[in-house]
């Protein structure tokens, strides 16, 4: 009996054996394809997760730069705010960020078609300068029947819509004190009605700031580095690129290269744009000479629970009790400010440091500090409190079913996660992005390409129109690592960076060309397999097909995409406060007649964004209502039991009642409303 045991025993063993070799080897022939898939397909999606569970990027080194970050992040808000930035003492980096981190201004908002064409601009074919926009306009491209992208096309526009910022002219000099430059007009061919500059816009649309801190690059092509050179967008590209640092040998020019700070790097290109916020030829040293002769935000007022200024508010309700130096010198490095000596500029903008000179040390590094002021205030802007992510933390009530349906379909049938994923919704994150920058995928057309990692052509518009990432940068480097790295075929040419979605429901219009009003339209783009498919075919991201959803998906789709608004992005509420803000909204008459201020230019309109503190937009009103209290009695009652007979003693017991009081109750209330609403 025992060795028949025995010999069971070992034939058991065998067939163990036999089944693990087995199973070992098909799961290696697994792991083998989905990497082999992988490397021939792009990585799989990261699966959706709140986004507090993703680290907040930060630049590498910081202390190296910043001894104290709440000091850095309130300077950062104060100069994203700051009116007196622009040359023309009005237009602010928040100009164009004022609403959900974007910008829902109606008029003067197109730019024309076809601006990073080789041949140049096209001029406008419908709208033009000071235009308002209807709801009407969109799609730009407007098909018969929306969801059959072979369908009669009812007309196609190239225009863009975007942010309108300066007018058209040259700097001249800044006037200490003063938040207005001294400039000169200059004649505007494009931006003009009857003969009068208008305000110029932007070649692309807006794109929010908020939870920007966590894309991998900055601005829809990317230019905006992940590594801030402390000078301006271009990180390690630019190799004239220095900032100066005082030591025990003196005073130097120094190269920085701090990781993971694409936000410093976007930060410091509107500034000096003579699209946004400036005369063509100002420098920062320039406008960090201004800045430090004039009070922060003096043109504004800072409401008195500002979630970070009201500590620094001015007791006169407009401005701060502390001036820019003041924030510098309590936010920054002692080696970054402290140097006597002066420096002027080389023709190649280099700094030339002796006992004479326009510059101090702090004018000169004024663009470093504003970089990383504003990346660090900017990263403080995070809606991590959707209804989705309140639904991925366990709250299943957080979303309604018709929600739920549409996220099985942006997970599944929809295939929207293969660019929108992770918690960050976008491939194109720090987290998305992570150690592969570059992919090698089977595209559209059935040949296999390397692409940039989270920038993608969809066939919005066609290829030849705006390369994106495909471009170069201004010393003549290719912004896309595929090109920079890649041998063999490269498929960037048309691609832009893929966008987050949370609060996507308030920042319309959507795509780079700001093509779309609204999200039915975006996904119906989707469904119909884009715009441009066979056009761009060379580019195309082979997930641009027809994805075959009905009406109701669709619906379910856009449903879901409303679960991505976080409140207080809605509100205004903290960390989404602010201070007040004066914004350009075009110019009194139409697009084809203006009032002229007798100088060359259009007089402005504007209206004015109130200073909103951490309660959010919102009133407050004295009512009364009914609240049920609790009163605690003590009688003698049964405290428990022993063996199954009661215990007696003292037990205090809860009593409600009813009272009626008067308070002040707040009810938020959105400053603004969404785009064309």
């Amino acid at each position: 009996m025992k060795k028949k045991e025995s010999f069971l025993t070992l034939k058991h063993i065998k067939l163990w054996t036999t089944a693990c070799i087995t199973i070992l080897m098909f799961t290696a022939l697994i792991i083998n394809w989905r990497a082999s898939a992988q490397i021939l397909g792009g990585d799989a999606p990261r699966a959706m997760a709140p986004l507090r569970s993703v680290k907040v990027p930060e630049p590498s080194d910081l202390a190296s730069y910043v001894q104290n970050k709440s000091a850095a992040i309130a300077l950062g808000k104060a100069l994203f705010w700051d009116m007196q930035v622009g040359s023309d003492g009005v237009q602010s980096c928040a100009s164009c960020h004022f609403h959900a981190g974007a910008d829902n201004r109606t008029k003067n908002k197109l730019a024309p078609g076809c601006v990073h064409c080789p041949t140049g601009p096209d001029g406008f074919s419908f709208g033009g300068p000071n235009y308002q926009l209807q709801s009407s306009d969109y799609p730009f491209h407007k098909l018969s029947d929306p969801s059959n992208r072979y369908s009669a096309v009812l007309w196609d526009r190239n225009e863009i819509t975007s942010s309108l910022g300066v007018f058209n002219t040259n700097f001249i000099d800044i006037l200490p004190g003063s938040a207005i430059d001294k400039t000169q007009v200059a004649y505007d061919k494009t931006f003009n009605v009857g003969g009068n500059n208008v305000r110029r816009v932007e070649p692309r649309n807006t794109p929010t700031v908020i939870n920007a801190v966590f894309n991998y690059r900055n601005f829809w092509d990317g230019r905006a580095h992940n590594e801030f050179n402390g000078i301006n967008p271009f990180g390690d590209s630019d190799p004239n690129a220095r900032v100066l640092k005082n030591s025990l040998l003196g005073l130097s020019a120094v190269k920085i290269s701090l990781k993971n700070s694409s936000l410093a790097s976007q930060a410091t290109g509107p500034v000096l744009s003579d699209l946004e916020m400036s005369g063509a030829g100002r420098s920062f040293p320039k406008a960090g000479k201004k800045l430090l002769s004039l009070t922060p935000l003096a043109k504004q007022a800072v409401a008195v629970d500002d979630s970070v200024l009201a500590s620094y508010r001015a007791t006169s309700g407009k401005g701060l009790n502390k001036s820019y130096k003041n924030l510098i010198e309590a936010a920054f490095r002692s080696e970054w400010w402290n140097s006597t000596k002066r420096v002027s500029l080389n023709a190649n903008g280099t700094p030339a440091i002796g006992s004479s000179g326009e510059y101090s040390q702090m004018e000169y590094n004024f663009s470093m500090f504003f970089g990383l002021a504003v990346q660090l205030y900017e990263a403080t802007l995070v809606s991590d409190q959707t209804p989705l992510d309140k639904y991925l933390e366990g709250n299943t009530s957080a979303l309604t079913e018709n929600q739920k349906l549409g996220k099985r379909i942006f997970e599944g049938k929809g295939n929207c996660t293969a660019c929108h994923d992770g918690p960050e919704f976008s491939d194109a994150t720090v987290g998305g992005v992570s150690n592969d920058r570059t992919e090698f995928m089977k595209m559209a057309d059935g040949g296999y390409a390397t692409y940039d990692d989270g920038f993608y052509n969809i066939g919005v518009r066609p290829t030849k129109e705006d390369l994106g990432v495909g471009n170069k940068d201004p010393f003549g480097k290719h912004l896309s690592f595929s090109r920079s790295s890649a041998s063999g075929r490269v498929a960037v040419d048309g691609a832009f960076k893929v966008p987050q979605l949370r609060n996507v429901e308030l920042t319309a219009p959507y795509f780079h060309n700001g093509g779309q009003f609204t999200l039915n339209q975006v996904v119906e783009f989707y469904n119909r397999g884009g715009d441009f498919h066979e056009l761009n075919i060379g580019n195309l991201d082979p997930e641009i097909e027809n994805l075959g959803l009905s009406a109701a998906e669709r619906n379910a789709v856009v449903d879901f995409l409303k679960a991505l608004t976080d409140d207080r992005v809605r509100y205004h509420q903290a960390p989404f406060d602010h201070p007040e803000l004066i914004i350009s909204n075009g110019h009194p008459g139409n697009n084809y007649s203006v009032t002229s201020d007798g100088k060359g230019q259009a007089v402005d309109s504007f209206f004015t964004l109130p200073a909103i503190g951490k309660r959010g937009g919102g009133y407050e009103t004295v009512q009364t209502v009914t609240e049920t209290r609790y009163r605690t009695e003590t009688k003698w009652g049964i405290t428990g039991y022993f063996l199954l007979l009661p215990i007696y003693g003292w037990v205090n017991t809860q009593i409600p009642y009813q009272v009626t009081v008067t308070k002040p109750v707040w009810t938020p209330q959105a400053p603004t409303k969404p785009f064309l609403q």
